[in-house]
């Protein structure tokens, strides 16, 4: 029998990627955490259980990368916006 998901447009994120989407969203949604994350990612990471894969990926933001490991794409995309947006005042108009 075919995995019915096989065709799919949207996969759900795997389970194993739980704590990397986990940070990803507080990437994107939470400030404190955004600046903790600029002042020591690798503290940061660390604390929240990511493996050195997802440490090193996350550093570098590497988009296809983290979404390889099971990152959601959008939460990918809004993390490095909040990054910038964050790490370079003025670079963008902040929503």
């Amino acid at each position: 029998m075919s995995d019915p998901a096989e065709g799919a447009h949207y996969r759900f994120p795997p389970s194993r990627a739980y704590r990397l989407n986990r940070c990803l969203y507080a990437l994107k949604s939470d400030r404190d955490f955004t600046e903790r994350f600029l002042a020591d990612p690798a503290a940061t990471t660390v604390a929240l259980g990511l493996t050195e894969g997802e440490r090193a990926d996350l550093a570098r933001m590497d988009r296809d990368a983290l979404v390889a490991r099971g990152a959601h794409p959008y939460l990918v995309f809004m993390a490095v916006l909040r990054l910038k947006m964050a790490s370079e005042p003025g670079a963008l108009e902040y929503f």
